[in-house]
C-alpha cells in the first residue's frame, strides 16, 4: 500500500496522504519528547511525503500546536494539509506554580474549559492560529463532545445545545463558508456520538479515536455505514489502539489509553502471532487494516521521533497476503464484514 498516494477526504475536496502525522505525543503524553526530537520527527514526515498532519490545544495543552506550527510555518503552506480541534479554551491557572499538566507527563502549564458556544469557538480557533503561527487552518474538528469526558447525558446534551442554540456551529459555518477553512469534523473517542451529530449538523468528516482498529470494529455496526451514506468521511485516529498494537502484548501496553487488562493482552497476542505466521508485523497489520475502509481516508498514528515516523511509513508499504485476513476472520478476531486492504 502506498502511504503517500492522495485519498480525497469525504465531501471536502481536500486531498490527504493515507498516513498523516498524529500530533497528540507531541504534547508529551507518557514521556517527555525533547524539542529536537520533535522537530526531527515532523521533519522525516515532511521529507518522506507525508503531506497531513493533526493537533489540537489539549495536546499538552498548547505544546504540541507550538511544536507543529514551528515546523510547518517554515514549509510552503500548499505542501500540506493542517487539521486542529475546537471546543477546550486555554487559560492562566489560578496557582501556576502548583499546576499540575496530567494527564500530560510534560506540556505547558495551562488550564482549559470546555466551550462549544460561538465565543468560545471562535476563540478557541483565533488561539490555535496564534499558537501554530499560521493564518489558515484546513480543517477544524469539535474536539471530546462525547461521554468519555463529559459524565452524562445532561452535560452532553448541553454541549451539544452550545453549538447549536449558542452558535457554535453557526461559528465554524461561518468559517467554511468564507472559505477560511475546507471542512468541519468532530473527534469521536466513542460510540453513539456520530449519529447525533448527523442528525444535528451538516459535519463532512468524524475523527474516529478508538471504535475502529483490528482490536475493536464496533463502528462498522451502525456508525460507518450512517457515514458512507452521506459521503462523511473519516480519519482514524488510533490505528494502533492507543499503543497496544505498535508495542504488542507486552507488560505495560496501553489499549484504549489505560494499561491493558488481561483480555486485551490476550486478544493483542493471538493477532500478533497469527500475524508472525504470515511473516507481517502486527503493526503493518493494524494500520493497513485501518486504511482498508473505503470511508477511511488517512490514519494518523501519535509520533515522537524521526525512527518512529520511518517505521510507520514502512509499515504501510509492507506487503500482507490476503491469507492472513482471511484467517483473522475465521478466527473471530476480525469482524467477517470489516472490508480489508
Amino acid at each position: 500500500m502506498d502511504p503517500l498516494s492522495k485519498r480525497t477526504l469525504g465531501r471536502t475536496g481536500v486531498a490527504l496522504t493515507p498516513l498523516g502525522f498524529g500530533g497528540a505525543h507531541l504534547g508529551e503524553l507518557y514521556e517527555t519528547v525533547p524539542k529536537g526530537q520533535a522537530h526531527g520527527a515532523l521533519a522525516a514526515a515532511y521529507v518522506a511525503g507525508v503531506a497531513y498532519f493533526d493537533t489540537a490545544p489539549w495536546y499538552g495543552r498548547g505544546l504540541s500546536e507550538h511544536r507543529v506550527g514551528h515546523f510547518l510555518r517554515g514549509q510552503r503552506r500548499d505542501s500540506f494539509v493542517l487539521s486542529t480541534k475546537v471546543g477546550r479554551v486555554l487559560f492562566r491557572p489560578a496557582d501556576p506554580e502548583t499546576f499540575d499538566t496530567a494527564p500530560w507527563i510534560g506540556g505547558l502549564p495551562f488550564e482549559h474549559r470546555f466551550d462549544y458556544t460561538s465565543d468560545g469557538l471562535t476563540r478557541a480557533y483565533e488561539d490555535s492560529t496564534q499558537r501554530l503561527g499560521l493564518n489558515r487552518i484546513d480543517l477544524v474538528l469539535i474536539h471530546d463532545l462525547d461521554f468519555r469526558h463529559h459524565a452524562d447525558e445532561e452535560s452532553v446534551g448541553g454541549y451539544l445545545d452550545q453549538l447549536s442554540a449558542g452558535g457554535g456551529w453557526r461559528a465554524l459555518e461561518a468559517l467554511r463558508t468564507a472559505g477560511e477553512i475546507k471542512g468541519i469534523g468532530a473527534g469521536i473517542n466513542e460510540l453513539g456520538m456520530i449519529p447525533r451529530f448527523l442528525e444535528r449538523f451538516d459535519i463532512d468528516f468524524f475523527l474516529v479515536a478508538m471504535p475502529y482498529t483490528l482490536m475493536d470494529q464496533a463502528a462498522l455496526e451502525t456508525e460507518f455505514p450512517l457515514c458512507a451514506a452521506r459521503g462523511v468521511g473519516i480519519v482514524i485516529g488510533a490505528p494502533y489502539a492507543s499503543g497496544i498494537l505498535a508495542t504488542g502484548p507486552t507488560d505495560g501496553a496501553n489499549y484504549r489509553y489505560k494499561l491493558a487488562d488481561p483480555a486485551a493482552l490476550e486478544w493483542a497476542n493471538r493477532l500478533d502471532q497469527i500475524c508472525g505466521r504470515h511473516g507481517v508485523p502486527l503493526r503493518a497489520a493494524a494500520l493497513q487494516f485501518a486504511l482498508g475502509h473505503p470511508s477511511v481516508a488517512a490514519v494518523i498514528p501519535g509520533v515522537i521521533s524521526a525512527d518512529q515516523m520511518d517505521d510507520n511509513i514502512a509499515m504501510v508499504r509492507a506487503p500482507i497476503p490476503a491469507d492472513l485476513w482471511a484467517e483473522l476472520k475465521s478466527e473471530g478476531l476480525v469482524r467477517a464484514d470489516a472490508p480489508t486492504p
